[in-house]
Order: structure tokens, then C-alpha cells, then sequence
């Protein structure tokens, strides 16, 4: 094989092609009418902070629901009240159950009913149901995302 053949070989081996790209513009889902929007509103959104503001209250109340209703569910079990986990609720949540303590008389026996935990749960339900309620009529609003457009 000559020099010449060899470079007329390779060139046909690479040979190249142009392709043209055709610009392809994003698509816009629009949700189904009656679905609810669970995406977050953009940070320069007038109404931002007192969405978030709303959203932090509603975690750390539902936070201390779930630690209530832990209590509740442990002491319904006769949970072992020396074991580090069990303390440890009972010690976080006993601040928020005593002041319900002896507002009913507390049933004695093996399964063990707080009746003071159920009522913080409730009210703490309801304090959280009130202090968004009056975040929403202050900023005469509701503090859930804007809509755009």
C-alpha cells in the first residue's frame, strides 16, 4: 500500500458531518384542575416570609405533637421509664404535660392512659391552628405560596 492510499484510506474514515440542533423550548406542566400546588414560592415572592414563617411555627408545634403522643404511646405500653430513650421523652415532654396534670383523675392499671398528654396535643393543635390563623388575618392574606402570571 502507497503513502497516497494509506491518507485517502484514512480520510474516508474520518470524515465528518455537520447536524443541525434544533432548539427545544421547556414544557410547562399545568396541573389538572382541583390538585393542589405543594411547590415552593420563589424567594423574592412579597409573601416568602410569612409563608416561611408559618411553615417553621407548624414543624416545631407538630414536632412537639409527636413527642406528646410518643409519651402517650409508651406510657400506654409500660414502657421501662429507666431505659435512656423512654427518659428521655418523658423528661422533654413532662414541661408541656403538667400543667394538665389533675384536671382528670388519672385512670389506674396496667395500661396506663395520659390523659394529660392527649390534652396537650390538643392544645398545642389549637395554638398552632390560632397563631397561623392570626399570622394569616394580620397580613390580610392566606401565607401559603403566591400564584404567578
Amino acid at each position: 500500500m502507497t503513502r497516497d492510499g494509506a491518507e485517502r484510506r484514512l480520510r474516508s474514515m474520518t470524515t465528518t458531518t455537520t447536524t443541525e440542533h434544533a432548539t427545544i423550548a421547556p414544557v410547562t406542566a399545568t396541573p389538572p384542575r382541583g390538585a393542589i400546588d405543594i411547590s415552593t414560592p420563589p424567594a423574592a415572592s412579597s409573601g416568602s416570609s410569612i409563608w416561611t414563617v408559618t411553615r417553621v411555627i407548624a414543624l416545631a408545634l407538630t414536632v412537639l405533637e409527636t413527642l406528646l403522643l410518643t409519651r402517650f404511646a409508651l406510657l400506654l405500653l409500660g414502657a421501662n421509664a429507666s431505659q435512656a430513650l423512654v427518659a428521655f421523652v418523658y423528661g422533654i415532654t413532662d414541661p408541656l404535660v403538667r400543667p394538665f396534670q389533675g384536671i382528670f383523675g388519672q385512670p389506674e392499671g396496667p395500661p396506663m392512659v395520659d390523659v394529660a398528654a392527649i390534652l396537650a396535643v390538643l392544645f398545642f393543635l389549637l395554638v398552632g391552628a390560632l397563631v397561623v390563623a392570626g399570622v394569616r388575618a394580620v397580613t390580610g392574606r392566606r401565607a401559603g405560596p403566591r400564584p404567578t402570571g
